[in-house]
């Protein structure tokens, strides 16, 4: 009697969802490949393809996946500054989403998933901005605040704040920045 190896992995969606993130953490979006990633998770080259289809599946997988929690770190913001401070802590902790979520090039930018999950994470922006920014054009203040939060998280990423941020926690670089530019409730 032979003996096949299962093909059944427990949860394959999350085991290759997982070493994705590994991948692009340390070497890039670039580097993902399908079959490399079935290796690692120690299935058939085919096997991820049933849950992604293919490249840009798994990577719209990561990108949704990213939007929703940066949707849950958001709702607990209690101003916009505490918002900005944990917009840049999402990116601090998950840098391999960060890397895939604002690159529509990479993935499936029409996928339903992906749509609803960047529109949660961009009402709990709006919500915060509204909150704190009298303005006429409520839009162009979430832009703003966006564009402030979004910027310091991607150069603080790629190590252009090496200088600038010291010793000091990004969080705090950050908290005074916005202070600058945005007033407190």
């Amino acid at each position: 009697m032979t003996t096949q190896r299962a093909y059944h992995h427990g949860d394959l969606r999350r085991a290759v969802l997982t070493a994705a993130l590994d991948v692009i953490r340390t070497d890039g979006p670039a580097a993902l490949s399908l079959r490399d990633l079935a290796r690692r998770a120690g299935v058939s080259h085919a096997a991820p393809a049933h849950h992604f289809k293919d490249r840009a599946g798994l990577l719209t997988a990561v990108a949704a996946e990213g939007f929703d929690l940066l949707a849950a770190a958001l709702t607990e913001a209690a101003d916009l500054r505490d918002a900005g401070v944990r917009y840049v802590r999402f990116a601090m902790d998950h840098p391999a989403h960060f890397q895939v979520m604002f690159q529509p090039d990479l993935h499936h930018p029409d996928d339903p998933g992906l749509l609803a999950a960047r529109t949660r994470a961009g009402d709990r922006l709006r919500e915060a901005v509204a909150g704190a920014v009298d303005t006429d054009d409520p839009r162009l203040a979430g832009v703003a605040a966006w564009s402030l939060a979004h910027g310091f998280a991607t150069l603080l990423l790629t190590h252009n704040l090496t200088g600038p941020v010291g010793d000091r926690a990004p969080e705090d670089v950050f908290r005074s920045l916005a202070g600058m530019l945005f007033t407190a409730d």
